[in-house]
């Protein structure tokens, strides 16, 4: 287990952090890149047509016709080789981390249900086609920083800068996201995802035992969780519903 200088009132300790295989990350990347094969081996069997893309991608029509699954499935297809190497590189980078603090199913729970988010918010504010896990990624970034933003007591001035950090790079990647072809609304609605959900059900520790043994006990249960993920379900079905009207 990782250790890190944890913030007592009157001096600082070093405290093991919870650590444990990333397989929720493994497997979504894995899955992931299996899908884009598909869509490789698709447009090279079938003259270019890539059917898992007009199958799954978000196209606001068909969502209008009753295929509801196109607000999640985006996240599993990528338009090209850079589009899913810079995706699925983020994805580890962030989700390891994040994954070892909230657990397997918490993790699954939080990129679901940003990639849900973001696909609701193009859905509602965008008319172009759009598919990607950058939706469910923003989510992710976002739930880091309200985690240090809930923990700051606990890391003192090293929660405030990665904060500060995690800010930066939110905000440059949305000023890129300004760019045409890129669906800037999905990530702005995983980042509101991910804001919501950590809110709710994302980790709050707290130290606890004697010294010099001492360990972090997460006041956040699954019930929280669960919460967090029904807050975020319900308000973004609601703005969908809306679209319908």
């Amino acid at each position: 287990m990782n250790e890190t200088p944890i913030q007592e009132p009157h001096r600082q300790v070093s405290i093991a952090l919870p650590s444990a295989p990333p397989r929720i990350t493994y497997t979504i990347i894995g899955i992931t890149v299996f899908v884009y094969l598909l869509q490789m081996a698709s447009q090279f069997l079938l003259n270019g047509a890539d059917y898992p893309a007009y199958y799954g991608m978000k196209i606001n029509e068909l969502i209008l016709d009753g295929q509801l699954w196109r607000l999640i499935t985006p996240v599993l297809l990528h338009g090209s080789i850079m589009h899913i190497g810079f995706n699925m590189y983020a994805l580890l980078v962030i989700g390891a981390g994040m994954e070892s603090r909230m657990g397997h199913l918490r993790f699954l729970m939080l990129y679901l249900v940003s990639g849900f988010a973001g696909n609701v918010f193009s859905f509602y504010f965008s008319d172009a086609n759009s598919l990607g896990a950058s939706t469910a990624i923003f989510g992710l970034l976002a739930a880091e920083g309200v985690f240090l933003y809930l923990n700051k007591g606990l890391f003192g001035q090293r929660a405030k800068k990665a904060l500060s950090n995690i800010i930066m790079v939110a905000g440059v990647n949305l000023l890129i996201g300004m760019s045409p072809g890129i669906d800037n609304w999905g990530h702005i609605g995983g980042l509101l995802g991910g804001i919501i959900f950590a809110w709710f059900g994302g980790p709050r520790w707290e130290v606890e035992g004697i010294a010099p043994f001492l360990h972090l006990e997460d006041r956040r249960n699954m019930q929280d969780a669960v919460i967090g993920a029904f807050v975020v379900i319900g308000i973004f079905s609601a703005i969908a519903f809306l679209k319908f009207l």
